[in-house]
């Protein structure tokens, strides 16, 4: 049984948890050449090409072959998250949605999304919800472009369809943790406000 994963993690620091596993970075090729993967690793045994130190196929191949690459990715807004219950409180706090859908400057400095003012324009009904974050999420991505404008009941009808061209989507799990990191960065937002 064949296996394709997309495993993405998200660290403060990837170099902390570098340090701590033994690791072959993933390699991909460019221009005929291998190079590093920007944030691909294998945690178990690949091909390994002994003067680079990369996974001596590139990660496509790999996971052809049924290896298991992990993405781990630097994302620092979790700088400004103490602990794992700090995260949690972030995260379960219903955030201001009305400021997400009319100030442009909050929603500018929010990641993911902070390009993206102009589609979020577009859409019929508010962004309220986690739920609805997500499909917004998904819907800025090229497959799911044509969403735009169309209710949320509508868009939630056909966003999470794989595209039949391999054009560039959002599973609806990415999008889901995408849309709570927003959470977590929007109420980390008005907490400072607040204290400003």
């Amino acid at each position: 049984m064949k296996f394709n994963s997309d495993i993405d993690i998200d660290f403060a620091n990837r170099e902390q948890i570098l340090g701590h596993i033994i690791h072959v970075p993933a390699s991909m090729l460019r221009d005929g050449k291998f190079v590093a993967h920007n944030t691909g690793i294998y945690a178990t045994a690949v091909p390994q090409d002994p003067f680079t130190g990369l996974c001596s196929i590139d990660y496509e191949q790999a996971e052809q072959r049924g290896y298991v690459k992990l993405d781990l990715l630097n994302v620092s807004l979790y700088r400004q998250v103490r602990d794992e219950a700090h995260l949690l409180e972030l995260m379960q706090h219903a955030p201001d949605w009305q400021r997400f859908n009319i100030d442009r400057e909050f929603f500018e400095q929010l990641m993911h999304v902070n390009s993206h003012w102009d589609l979020l324009k577009k859409m019929p009904e508010p962004v309220d919800t986690v739920a609805r974050l997500a499909m917004f999420l998904a819907v800025i991505r090229p497959a799911k472009r044509y969403l735009v404008g169309r209710t949320w009941k509508e868009v939630a009808d056909e966003v999470w369809t794989r595209p039949v061209d391999d054009a560039y989507f959002f599973k609806k799990s990415h999008s889901l943790a995408y849309a709570h990191l927003v959470v977590v960065n929007m109420n980390l937002i008005s907490l400072a406000d607040q204290n400003n």
